[in-house]
């Protein structure tokens, strides 16, 4: 036999006997939910609470039914892309389109929420 062959043959026997170096290393099937016991922020999880009622038009867009509004902005916008050949137009240049359709600022700022 070989010397290489009589390390590996010997490292083998060693994992077999239990003479393993990683120690330290966490037998995933005992069972244990090491989650659970070292948790850093114990109110706190990962999991999406009710969050923002949206309203019922940004859900049905965020569902992708759009309203007429909606949808003649999206065509003016991938109009004006199509024409300037700009695939990513700049909020000066989206700013330009809304007021190419037509709308003003009239009334009082509201909240976006």
């Amino acid at each position: 036999m070989s010397e290489s062959s009589e390390k590996t043959s010997e490292k083998t026997q060693d994992r077999r006997e239990g003479g393993d170096r990683r120690a330290s290393v966490v037998d995933r099937r005992s069972g244990l939910d090491r989650r659970r016991k070292n948790q850093p922020y114990p109110g706190l999880e990962r999991r999406r609470g009710p969050g923002r009622r949206r309203s019922d038009t940004r859900r049905s867009a965020e569902e992708g039914e759009m309203t007429d509004e909606q949808f003649a902005f999206i065509r003016a916008i991938d109009e004006y892309k199509r024409i300037n050949g700009r695939p990513f137009p700049t909020w000066t240049e989206v700013l330009d389109v809304i007021k190419a359709l037509g709308y003003r600022k009239v009334a009082e700022p509201e909240d976006i929420r």
